[in-house]
């Protein structure tokens, strides 16, 4: 009987110890069982990655000249291998290691010594840090923040190599790098109260934080840089170290246009929120507010790179950085920053302080050459004066040429004149004369009569051969023009106002980004051609509200409820230029590399390129291009005395213009185009903002921005030969 018990408990105790050995087998042998998964997750923890930093893409103009850029910052960074020693944690686990080896007296000693050379060397590091500005506790208190970042997360290291509790990860789904660092020290602190125990095993983590530099200050000049040399030679674990700057080269030229960076906002975040080696870090900047940074933000991002490494310090895997892509504006940047300088300077321009907006188009391929906004603002210094900025009332931050609409005045006429002549409402030779009296009630007088009533009658007012469609252009005639824009049908007019791109966005950014892709777009006015403004974006025709017969007489002379931008405005005069044949502006350039997934940019692409004819007779044509020719060259047209003695004419090239001005609110504008022998040509709108009077004010300076253009070799003989 006894030996009977024993036999089964002999059984017993041999299967109990093959089960064990089955499970040991499985525990070593089976890579693919669930617990050698756990054990591969488990040495995948939090603070053994390693990113890559990406760098930023260039903004370059037409010629490859570079608007935006990274270039290097040096800060001065600090080991951890020399910070730990102002962690009280770490001095107190360095001595208690001493003093468990064979000769604890020497090892204590040498520990010592370390640590106070080590202190010294702090003390040395925050004393030279106040130099550069900061104060002795915002360097002491940085050096603290960068020791408890480095010791939590091995602390929590510690916990996870050491049987952490099942329950608690059973709470966090097993996830073991989903604990809160709070909890997991709190499990932690419970599973080991003794207190130099927990330094022992915290200090036995080795990670890559404990091999990190981390940044102290910034080296803001080159004397600072060449004085940190000096004096942190001589201490070990200080170290000067680049980071990513954005620089701009032009400064303030096209600042609205080519945008800045700053800190990413949460509506920012969202872009990248699925893609976690895009998505933002604290220390890292996006395109803000708008401009090609803006609009360009995925283009120009690129993606980090990451190194993950197991608790064992084996690497495990490698995914390299994508360097963010190029983009390239159409803008010239010299002649931008050509019109800017003059614009502003006060010895040429006397309307100087004068807010201003000026663009610059090459007709034949739609390219803006020049989008110019007045005042401007440094790019290299906006996130320092953004508070400054926003709060100026001229509105610096704002693109002007393309964000602010204003009512067009007389430059709209030649339009005016293209929708009558086009839907048979006048021929070029019939007569709309100016009485001489006063307009009734709700019509423009002559302006002849208001300023000078005691000389004008029929034959005065009309001038050689009466108002004509081409003396009503040249003189700007606002009897003629509101009185022909009353005979067109509201829808008629609106329907040829639409055509040359107003009332409506242009699409600048679609070719490159398209809206749908990241929901960014550069910020326009679409401007009003209807009583009131439009509730919602205008994309079609058919969205636009009515336009009351009532206000077509101010439409004719482009007052009223008529809203244009200034872009608008010189790609319709493009459009007069090339015979009718409508292209949408161009602002960006192909992106090498860059695939849209938007059938839209294909189509706007090739819109862009071919154009769209307006189906605009010849004949028409002529008698506008004769018109806006009359303004320029010809005596008693409202420019000729400004262009009369300018030089262009003998630099084989012609212009074709037409001022206009405005009150309430007050602005001059010159619009046109020109061009030379050759066939090319550039069209222009400039408008200032108080200005009184569009051939005083605005047409000097259109016509000094197109002998800009003609140095820049846009337009213009370069080889004419004099007798």
């Amino acid at each position: 009987m006894y030996d009977k018990r024993v036999k089964i408990f002999i059984i017993l105790i041999a299967l109990f110890l093959l089960v064990c050995l089955l499970r040991l087998a499985q525990m070593q042998l089976l890579t693919d069982s669930s617990l050698q998964d756990e054990i591969a997750r488990l040495k995948l923890q939090r603070g053994l990655s390693r990113q890559l930093k990406t760098v930023r893409g260039k903004i370059l103009d037409r010629t490859g000249r570079i608007l935006a850029v990274d270039e290097p910052q040096f800060q001065l960074h600090i080991d951890y291998s020399l910070s730990r020693f102002m962690d009280e944690r770490v001095r107190k686990a360095e001595l208690l290691r001493a003093n468990m080896q064979q000769k604890a007296d020497v090892a204590q000693y040498n520990v010592q010594q370390e640590i106070e050379v080590r202190l010294e060397d702090l003390q040395r590091t925050i004393d030279k840090c106040v130099y550069f500005g900061p104060t002795y506790k915002d360097i002491e208190n940085r050096i603290k923040t960068i020791n408890d970042k480095t010791w939590n997360l091995r602390t929590f290291l510690a916990w996870a190599r050491n049987s952490p509790n099942p329950e608690i990860l059973e709470e966090y789904d097993n996830r073991i790098t989903s604990v809160p660092g709070p909890v997991a020290i709190a499990d932690f602190q419970k599973k080991y109260p003794d207190a130099n125990e927990r330094l022992l095993l915290v200090s036995d983590v080795d990670i890559a934080d404990v091999d990190e530099s981390w940044p102290l200050l910034e080296l803001r000049t080159d004397d600072d840089i060449f004085t940190a040399q000096l004096e942190f030679l001589d201490i070990q674990g200080v170290r000067i170290l680049p980071k990513a700057q954005r620089f701009y080269p032009y400064g303030t030229v096209a600042a609205q246009t080519i945008g800045w960076v700053g800190p990413a906002q949460q509506e920012d975040k969202e872009v990248f929120a699925d893609d976690r080696l895009s998505s933002y870090l604290d220390d890292e900047v996006c395109g803000r507010e708008d401009g090609a940074e803006y609009v360009c933000e995925t283009i120009l991002r690129g993606r980090r790179g990451e190194v993950i490494y197991d608790i064992d310090r084996k690497l495990v895997s490698k995914t390299e950085a994508q360097f963010g892509k190029d983009i390239s504006l159409t803008l010239d940047i010299e002649l931008q920053q050509r019109i800017e300088s003059y614009l502003t300077d006060c010895e040429h321009n006397p309307n100087c302080k004068a807010p201003t907006a000026a663009v610059v188009i090459e007709v034949a391929t739609g390219d803006i050459l020049a989008l110019v906004s007045i005042p401007v603002f440094d790019l290299n210094y906006i996130r320092q004066d953004y508070d400054a900025v926003l709060g100026n009332p001229n509105e610096p931050l704002r693109n002007r040429s393309i964000n602010k609409q204003y009512p067009p005045g007389s430059v709209i006429k030649p339009l005016i004149l293209i929708a009558g002549l086009e839907a048979g409402k006048i021929t070029a030779d019939e007569i709309i004369s100016c009485p001489a009296k006063k307009a009734p009630k709700g019509w423009p007088s002559c302006w002849l009569f208001n300023k000078y009533p005691w000389r004008c009658h029929d034959d005065e007012a009309q001038g050689q051969g009466g108002n004509s469609a081409h003396n009503a252009v040249k003189g700007s005639c606002n009897i003629y023009f509101s009185r022909l824009a009353d005979r067109i049908e509201p829808l008629i007019l609106q329907q040829w106002l639409f055509k040359f791109g107003y009332g409506h966005k242009i699409p600048l950014s679609d070719t490159i980004v398209p809206e749908t892709e990241n929901g960014r777009d550069l910020r326009q006015a679409q401007g009003q051609i209807s009583n009131v403004p439009a509730k919602n974006t205008i994309s079609d025709f058919e969205q636009l509200p009515s336009l009351e017969a009532g206000e077509r007489r101010y439409f004719g002379i482009g007052q009223g409820n008529l809203r244009v931008t200034p872009l608008q405005v010189a790609n319709a005069m493009a459009a007069i230029a090339r015979e009718g044949l409508y292209k949408t502006p161009q602002l960006f350039t192909d992106v090498e590399g860059y695939e849209s997934n938007n059938d839209s940019q294909a189509a706007s692409a090739s819109g862009a390129s071919y154009g769209i004819n307006l189906a605009i007779s010849q004949q028409t044509l002529d008698v506008v291009r004769d018109g806006m020719s009359a303004v320029v060259n010809e005596s008693g047209g409202t420019a000729y005395r400004e262009f009369a003695h300018s030089g262009l004419g003998g630099q084989g090239v012609k212009v074709y213009g037409k001022t206009g001005s405005t009150e309430a609110p007050d602005n001059a504008w010159f619009a046109g185009f020109a061009e030379d022998g050759a066939g090319r040509s550039i069209a222009i709108a400039v408008i200032v903002e108080g200005g009184q009077h569009g051939s005083a004010d605005a047409a000097p300076l259109a016509r000094d921005i197109i002998q800009f253009c003609i140095d820049a070799g846009y337009i213009g003989e370069t080889d004419l030969t004099t007798e």
